[in-house]
Formats: structure tokens, sequence, C-alpha cells
């Protein structure tokens, strides 16, 4: 027993020491995305609260005071709300509002997605410990009863996801502003208006350089943010001793009421300076999908939180006794002698505290692209390596306009910083608002701790908020404009997209007629497959009878494919492919649903080879069942979920079209001489089509197989030898006559707009054009 016992406890002693290393390394890597614009808040957390009114209270118990709130902030909000609380929430490991609303919506029927299926409540990643319990909590009955509150959920999570947008826009503003502005410390002669310069300067090479992706400076990150806290945590130490040791005293509460009896309304009004120092805390969150719970937790207890706190004591304590130094406290509290090594660090902080923005950026606009609420435009995937980095040309040039704007058009991070405020804060507020929902409807929780969640942390960032509404008129503005900007374009898109898919919700083409037309469907079927895009999971659209009425001949194979996002991260492989069959077996006609998470890559170029050898597995499957009796009769049959990396289930066998090019084949080809060379012609000129695997499906003699299911695998293999050709509807969406003007409006001219000047289908789908026949037609919604 002893010997059995020994390898045992060797074995938990390796997996502890790989956990514990794991932990460290994930926690060392976060530094440098998660934390670069919290570490670099002291920047300017001072200069901003001494904004305004505040200027007459330049005495020691303010400064004491201050120090208070930001210490208690510091603690109450990142520490308590986050750290403990809201990183419990995650979704399947993925953080931020999307995943927040993404729980809801599959733990209750909240979400406003039209194409939503009981198969999807099926998939692995879709409940977190398995199948649910049935809820009763009154509260899910009363949001599942009324729409309107469910299109309000909706607009909350998007206005939230609108500020982090803003929040891309300002972060790189406030932080390469302030962290340039130090030079005015040692060179007094130099001017804002150069200051300003160069700050822009530094913002267009940071955006310039999006496009090559942050993995290849992405290893400097980490130790620039550990050295700037190092930096910033040893001179916060050496001031705290140095100027004044009893700054310690206001880490007690009771400086705060203090600071509110001498100040009052102005000490309410500079709360929107102190809740910068909190700026950047919805990133640990937001970025969790990269890292772990236990790394982010580790490394904000372990580092970030005590090197914030001993800063911004110690340049509380600097400022105690140096009134006249509040708009450069930071700078000017550093020792003469490490000034200029202090400045090159920070401005690097600067630098990597804004990548992170931007990137947190291109991922919810991508979140939002996925539920249908953003036009389509160009994603790029910077790194084999780090799943999740991509690029979006179209935001990366928007966000340089306008943060050029913002920088030219404020010239000081006070004014920045008001606006910063409520940006963040809001993001906040809406999390704090999803959380309590999550308490009651995901994790089963009494409404009364719910209650108290939103009633405790709600009332604090409701204060803040207040306050940085204040300052609207002084900066504040800038975030709101912004959002309501976005929130437009985000809405009419997705209202304009959802009238065009009830639109054929209720002008589907009925079974009967398609059953009347017989198996040729009353026109000429070649060889070949005909993928048919729809956005329906179920029935026909009535864009088919649109094709077979102006097309002459049709393809021998039908299958309609599907593309549609699921509330959930991430969809595994073998569970994306759903496979069904419309009509009777003769027709050919098959159905494609092809599922992806909101935080999927939306591109898979062996798409043609994995939908043929999928249908053919069902196909077996389909045989298999109707044998046993098991199977659904009705026209529309029922759809099965085919494991694309197994390969067993089929006999069909596929080859490298290379091994078999010197061999003659007998298969038809619907193309012509002409085209097939056009096809050929652009296949050399576009490396990405040319790089995709060429292979040929068989179909070998064996004597245990169905013949009727032999006859229909033998025409799927013709068909796919012949070729596959896309076919899309190019549609015209047009408001009825009768429609109101706002409506009018909405459809004819916003939403048309948008779908003129983003990317067509066809580019989003990665359709070859040389595949591609569309056929017009207009909606009228």
């Amino acid at each position: 027993m002893d010997r059995e016992r020994g390898p045992t406890s060797d074995d938990q002693r390796v997996h502890w020491k790989n956990y514990y290393k794991n932990l460290l390394l994930l926690a060392y890597q976060s530094f440098g995305v998660v934390y670069g614009d919290l570490s670099t808040s002291p920047l300017y957390v001072y200069k901003s609260s001494f904004s305004g009114k505040m200027y007459k209270y330049q005495n020691e118990q303010t400064v004491f005071g201050l120090f208070s709130l930001i210490f208690w902030t510091l603690t109450l909000i990142p520490l308590l709300k986050y750290v403990v609380i809201v990183l419990s929430a995650d979704d399947n490991g993925e953080g931020g509002t999307f995943a927040l609303y993404s729980l809801l919506c599959r733990h209750a029927k909240l979400s406003l997605l039209p194409n939503q299926q009981a198969a999807d409540e099926e998939l692995s990643t879709y409940y977190r410990n398995g199948p649910r319990s049935v809820i009763t909590s009154p509260l899910k009955r009363f949001l599942e009863r009324h729409k309107k509150l469910r299109t309000c959920l909706l607009l909350i999570v998007l206005f939230g996801a609108c500020m982090v947008i803003g929040d891309g826009v300002l972060t790189p503003a406030i932080s390469v502003l302030s962290s340039i502005s130090g030079l005015q410390v040692r060179a007094k002669e130099l001017h804002d208006g150069e200051v300003v310069l160069v700050a822009c300067l530094v913002l267009v090479g940071l955006f310039s350089l999006q496009h090559r992706g942050t993995q290849r400076v992405a290893f400097m990150f980490a130790p620039i943010v550990i050295i700037w806290l190092l930096c910033i945590g040893v001179i916060g130490l050496y001031n705290t001793i140095h100027w004044n040791p009893k700054i310690y005293h206001a880490l007690s509460p009771l400086y705060v009421i203090k600071f509110f009896q001498q100040t009052g309304k102005d000490g309410w009004i500079s709360l929107g300076g102190v809740l910068l120092s909190i700026t950047g805390t919805e990133a640990m969150f937001a970025d969790l999908g990269h890292f772990t719970q236990a790394s982010i937790r580790v490394a904000f207890v372990g580092v970030i939180y005590p090197c914030l706190v001993l800063q911004y004591m110690g340049q509380a304590a600097f400022l105690s006794k140096n009134f006249n130094n509040i708009s450069t406290s930071f700078y000017a509290s550093i020792p003469q002698p490490f000034f200029w090594p202090v400045f090159v660090v920070s401005t690097l902080a600067a630098i990597v505290a804004s990548q992170a923005v931007i990137s947190a950026t291109f991922s919810i606009v991508k979140q939002c692209l996925a539920l249908g609420c953003f036009p389509r435009v160009k994603v790029v995937h910077t790194s084999r390596w780090i799943y999740g980095r991509i690029y979006i040309p179209e935001i990366n040039w928007i966000l340089m306009v306008l943060c050029l704007a913002v920088t030219i058009g404020f010239r000081d991070t006070t004014l920045i910083g008001n606006a910063y405020g409520i940006a963040c804060m809001t993001v906040m507020f809406v999390t704090t608002w999803l959380i309590a929902l999550v308490m009651v409807l995901v994790w089963q929780k009494n409404i009364i701790f719910s209650l108290l969640l939103l009633l405790f942390f709600g009332s604090i960032e409701a204060v803040y908020l207040s306050s940085s509404l204040m300052k609207v008129p002084q900066g504040g503005w800038a975030p709101l404009v912004l959002s309501f900007v976005f929130m437009v374009v985000m809405y009419v898109w997705h209202y304009g997209t959802r009238r065009k898919y009830l639109f054929d919700l209720q002008n589907k083409v009925s079974m009967k007629w398609i059953l009347t037309l017989g198996p040729s469907l009353g026109i000429v079927r070649v060889p070949g497959i005909g993928l048919i895009y729809t956005e329906l999971v179920t029935g026909v659209p009535a864009i088919f009878s649109h094709f077979i009425t102006n097309l002459p001949a049709f393809h021998q194979v039908l299958v309609f494919v599907c593309v549609k996002s699921v509330p959930v991260p991430f969809v595994p492989p073998d569970e994306r492919y759903l496979i069904g069959r419309i009509g009777p077996r003769a027709y050919r006609m098959y159905r494609c649903i092809v599922r992806y998470g909101y935080k999927d890559v939306q591109k898979d170029e062996n798409f043609e080879n994995l939908l043929a050898l999928s249908i053919a597995k069902f196909i077996q499957m389909e045989a298999e069942e109707a044998s046993s009796g098991s199977y659904d009769t009705s026209p529309e049959g029922r759809m099965a979920v085919i494991r694309t990396s197994d390969t067993t289930g089929t006999t069909l066998v596929m080859r490298d079209a290379d091994q078999l090019a010197g061999e003659s084949t007998m298969i038809r080809s619907s193309k012509s001489e002409t085209l097939q060379s056009l096809q050929s012609l652009y296949e050399q000129e576009s490396p990405s089509v040319s790089r995709r695997r060429r292979v040929r499906f068989e179909l070998p003699e064996t004597e245990y197989i169905d013949p009727q299911v032999k006859e229909e695998l033998l025409a799927l293999v013709e068909a796919k030898q012949a070729g596959v050709a896309y076919i899309l509807g190019h549609s015209y969406i047009k408001a009825r006559k009768t429609s109101s003007f706002m409506k009018k409006f909405i459809i004819n001219v916003a939403y048309s707009f948008l779908r003129k000047n983003c990317r067509g289908p066809a580019v989003a789908l990665s359709i070859p054009h040389i595949s591609l026949i569309e056929v017009g037609m207009i909606y009228y919604v």
C-alpha cells in the first residue's frame, strides 16, 4: 500500500507544481494586456481632482481626504466588486458585458436574435454546469413576458459597448498626452501646442502599427508595465517617508467624512477626478478570456493594488507640502536623478495602456457584429498562436481620427478626463445591473442578495456618475455624443436586419408548392452542388421561388446554408454543423446550419469538403434510423449534429486530387471550358484559393450498403466533382408605402446607406467570386 501511495503523492506534487507555474506565467502575461490602463492612472488623477473650485481647498486635510477617497474607491470597486464577485460571472471563461448578456439569454428567453433553435441548447458550451434546472423566478417570467423590457436590456448592453468604444478613443488621448506633458517639468519653455503635436505624432504611429498585430511586441508589454509599477511603488514609498509619513492615517474612512464636511458640493464634483483612479478596471473582466480568474486575481492583489496604493499615498504626501505642483504632481514628485528614466517608462506604459484598450475595442465591435448589431466590417486575425487577437481596419482609422480630434480639440488632460470618467463609470454601472440579473437568473440566488449588491455598488457608482455628469459642459459631452452616434448605427442595422428576417419568415415557400413541382422542380437539373445562402433555420426562403422562376437550370444537389451566431463564446468544431433534409429523397435538397459563437473565427477554408462529408454521413445516419423506425418522416425531417472530425459513419473516401491528376474521369461538369479556364486563372491569382486543399470523394464498392443510399451518395460525389456554386440573393430593402415617415427614413435612407458602405455578404462569407451567383430581389418590409 505504501508503494501505491508514493506515486500518487508525487503525481499530486507535480500537478500542483505545474498549476502554480502556469498560474504565475498567466499572471505575468496579464500585466501587459489587462493592467496597462489602470496602472497609468496616477499620471492624471490628482490634477483632475483638484480642478475647478477645488483649488480653494489647498490644505493638508483636503489632500488627506482625497487620498482616503482614492484608497477606498480602489478597495471597494476593483478589489471587492471585480476581483471577488464579477470575475466569477464568466461565460465559459469569457468576460465582458456581452458575456453577461449571453449568459442571461441562455438561462432566460431574453434574446432578440430571431433564428435561435432548441438544438442550440444541446451545445456543450451552452450551460456551464450541465443541463439547467427549471427556474421559477418571478423576475424571469416578468422579463420574458414583456418584449419592451428585453429590447431595453439589449439597448443597455449596446450602450455599454458604445462606451467601451468611447474608451478606445479617450484612453490613448489622455494616456499619451499625460505622459508627454511631463516634458514641461524639465523643459519649461515647451508650449502646450508643441506637447500636443508630439502626442499626436505618437498617436499616429500607434494606430499606424495596428495592422502588424500586437504579438510582435507583446512580449515586451508585461516587463514594461511591471517596471512601471515597481517604479511608481518605490517612488510612492520614498515620497511618503520623505515628505509626510503621517499620510497613512488617511487610510481611515473618517477622513472621507471630514473631506466632504470641508468641501461640500465642490468635493462631490471632484469625484469625477477621483474615479479616474479606477479607469481600466473593466479590462480585468473584459480580457478574462485570455487568462484565468486566479491569474488576474493574483496579479491584482499581489502587485497592482499595493503599488497603486503606495503611489497615491506618496503623491498625496508630496502634495501636502507642495501645493504649487498640483498640475504636474506626478512628475514633480519624482526625485531628479530618476526623472528621465521614469519619463521614458511612463511613455512606454501609456502606449501599452492605449494598445490594450484599442484591442478591446476591436473585440467589442466583433461581438456586436456577431449579434447582428453592427454593419459588416473586415476582421483580420493578426496572430496564429494567440486566439482573439484581431484588427479591424475601418474601426482603427475611425478611432485614430476621433482620437486626434479629441487631443487637438481639448488640449488638456483635465477636459479629456471629464469625458473619460463618464465613459468608464457608465460601463461599470451597466455591469453592476447585469451582475444583479445574473445572480437571480443564472446563479439562482435569492433576489434579496441581488438587490443588496445592486443597492451597495449601484449607489456608490451612481454618486460617481452623477458627479461626472456635472462636467458634461467641460468635455463630458464627448463620450455621450460618440455613444449616441454608434448607438444609432447599431440600432438602425439591427432593426433593418431584423425586418428583413421577419419578411423571409412570413413569406416562406410552402412545401406543398415544392412537392407539386416534382423532383426536377420544373427546371433542368444540371451536375453540381448549389449552395443557397439564407438566414432562415426552417422552411424555404421566398427568394428560392425567385431563383427557379428566373434561372433556366439548377444544380442536381441543393443545400440551403444558414450561417448564424449562437449566444455562446465558442462552438466546438464537432458541434458546428447541423444537417437535415428538405422534401423527399429524390429531390436531393438538404439544409446545413453552420453555428458560430460570438468570439469564433467565421472562416473555414475547407468548408466545401466538410459540407459534402457531413451530408454523406447524414444520409447514412438517416438510413440507419429509418430502418429501425425511429426517424422523423415529415417533409422538413429533423436536424442532426454531424461531427466533422469523426471519419467513421460514412463509406466515402476522401483523397487528394493531386494524386488523381493523371487519372481520367467520366464525371460531367456543368462548367464550360471557358469558365474552367477562367477559374484556373482566378485560382492562380488568388493565393487564399490556391492554398485550399483539393480533394476528390470516392465511393468504394461494398455489398453492405442500401441501393437507395448508394444512389444518393453517388449523386453527391458526382455533384461535388462537377463543382460548387454559391447562390446569394442581392436584396434591396425598402419600406412599404404605408409606413411612417420615421420608418421610411430608417429603412430607405439610414439602413440603405449602411448596406452600401459596408462589406458585401459574399466577401464577409469568404465566397470565391468565380463561383458566385447573385439574384436581385426587392423586400418591402
